[in-house]
């Protein structure tokens, strides 16, 4: 049977500097947005290989965890803080570009019928939630018009590696779950709601909220069988979607118990997420449900031409 798994050379480049830097050194940076005062700092990850899943005997495994498979990953940068409002209604409210439409380009989301925010907190550094992953991706479409560099959501395995920042235990700082209120926002420790980004202790690798506040989208579609499918080894594994639903989920969220916040556990998308919506067809762009999932970006070291990063959004901008 022919697999799924497809691995996109788009994922092995990316954009070679920041739009304000003359540096091709692969370190940290600040993306400033046009336009505006708001800006995001992105944080380098090496290239390298890990065990990406869970060991059998890990407390709270499921079975989508595994079998563990060796993967290897080229380098990219990715945020050191989940997507924020602040970036977000940025997007949102672009005048510039249309809102929703048909046409294959750049769009813009329809407004919001309630607060998705859910009265948690918007301006400051809060985390975006309760979009679609077609909202995430079109935002890091937006985001590539307005600055010049390729953005776009991880896979699965990339985000599993830069959770990982180099551990193999089932939390990034170990396996004492007592610890977990020192790096994230959970059901123990939240009062169920988000909180503004940033406050808890980073990974290794300097990357905040990889656990807990909001869980965050990744590109691929969810398998029950990717481990499976992989093969003894794989390098830049995604999953293309070919379906609306279920779509990967990783990280867990401010509501979650600690099991959910493993860096090997996987979440899949559900249609109940847009369960309240009222409108028929439901919304593509709004998961009225889904009020603890957000996003952060990722950007590959080598950048893609513009025709390779326009025929990706193309393929990933889709429902």
């Amino acid at each position: 049977m022919k697999s799924v798994f497809v691995i996109s050379f788009l994922f092995s480049i990316a954009s070679a500097i920041a739009q304000t830097s003359t540096s091709t050194e692969f370190i940290p940076y600040d993306q400033s947005i046009p336009g505006s005062t708001v800006q995001f700092n992105m944080v380098p990850v090496q290239a390298g290989s890990f065990v990406m899943g869970s060991p059998a005997a890990e407390a709270g495994r499921k079975p989508t965890e595994g079998p563990a498979k060796k993967i290897s990953l080229d380098a990219f940068w990715m945020g050191a803080k989940e997507v924020t409002y602040d970036e977000f209604l940025l997007f949102f409210n672009d005048e510039n570009t249309p809102r929703d439409s048909e046409v294959d380009a750049v769009t813009r989301p329809t407004p919001q019928y309630i607060d998705l925010s859910w009265g948690m907190g918007k301006q400051g550094g809060f985390p975006v939630n309760s979009m679609s992953q077609y909202t995430a991706m079109m935002y890091c479409r937006w985001l590539y018009k307005k600055t010049g560099v390729f953005y776009r959501l991880p896979t699965e395995a990339e985000w599993e590696y830069a959770c990982r920042a180099g551990s193999t235990s089932a939390y990034y700082f170990g396996n004492d779950v007592k610890q977990l209120k020192d790096y994230a926002w959970f059901a123990d420790n939240s009062n169920k709601k988000y909180q503004k980004t940033g406050q808890k202790k980073p990974n290794a690798w300097g990357l905040y909220d990889m656990l807990g506040n909001v869980s965050e989208w990744t590109l691929d579609e969810f398998r029950e069988d990717y481990f499976t499918a992989l093969g003894d080894t794989a390098h830049n594994p995604t999953v293309a979607p070919t379906v609306t639903y279920p779509r990967a989920v990783r990280g867990g969220g401010y509501l979650d118990k600690p099991d959910a916040l493993r860096c090997a556990s996987r979440l899949p998308s559900d249609p109940s997420w847009n369960k309240r919506d009222p409108q028929m067809p439901k919304s593509k762009w709004w998961l009225t449900d889904a009020m603890a999932v957000g996003f952060r970006v990722v950007r590959p070291l080598k950048a893609p031409t513009a025709e390779e990063a326009e025929a990706f959004y193309k393929k990933y901008c889709h429902e």
